[in-house]
């Protein structure tokens, strides 16, 4: 048996053999309660998008600064995002404009880079994945996760590289590699470990 927590989610998981009952199992996991609290201390706190809070977009710290008489569009201004509009609703206009500027700076870069290797994508998309930061189907179709605009953008850019690369190879092989380095400028490699570090604390953002 096997327990461990999501630092995405705070979600505890309980990987049990086919074997061992399900009783059996939470009377041994209900026994691991001191470790399970230690390990949901280390999970970051979910982060509401509320008035006052700071949030990173493009990896610096910006406080929402939010007043009902101002324009409902989210302007961005140094360290801060200013919006107004109705209280009622806040999170969701701010989530959604996350993700428009998401899809549209991926896009942009995406482009970009698919220029660079020589490749076309067919479309590319937006969504909000616990798994992976993007995927590139066979189709030439790319979606990412919309919290890299949460991501500095250096790391973002090294995650897009990363999926342009597979319209090429659809491997992790040697000549993949290879390729993101090339089409990227500069080692992925610090962006990857980055994403693993930071990443599951972007995925806390905007979750009561």
């Amino acid at each position: 048996m096997r327990l461990r927590v999501d630092p995405r989610t705070g979600a505890v998981l309980l990987t049990v053999p086919k074997r061992v009952s399900q009783k059996k199992a939470l009377e041994w996991a209900s026994g691991q309660r001191a470790w399970i609290e230690a390990a949901l201390a280390d999970v970051a706190p979910p982060a509401e998008l509320a008035p006052g809070a700071t949030v990173p977009f493009r990896g610096e710290p910006h406080v929402i600064d939010w007043e009902q008489a101002r324009p409902r569009t989210v302007r961005v201004e140094p360290g801060r995002l200013a919006v107004g509009g109705p209280a009622e609703g806040l999170p969701g206009r701010l989530t959604r404009w996350l993700k428009a500027e998401a899809r549209r700076v991926l896009e942009r870069e995406t482009r970009e880079y698919a220029a660079k290797a020589g490749v076309t994508v067919t479309r590319i998309g937006v969504g909000d994945t616990l798994s992976r930061w993007g995927s590139c189907s066979s189709s030439g179709g790319i979606r990412y996760s919309w919290r890299l605009i949460l991501a500095p953008d250096w790391v973002r850019r090294a995650t897009v590289a990363h999926e342009v690369a597979h319209r090429v190879h659809m491997n992790h092989g040697p000549d993949f590699h290879a390729l993101v380095e090339s089409i990227y400028g500069q080692d992925p490699a610090p962006a990857r470990h980055w994403l693993r570090k930071e990443g599951p604390a972007l995925h806390r953002i905007g979750r009561a």
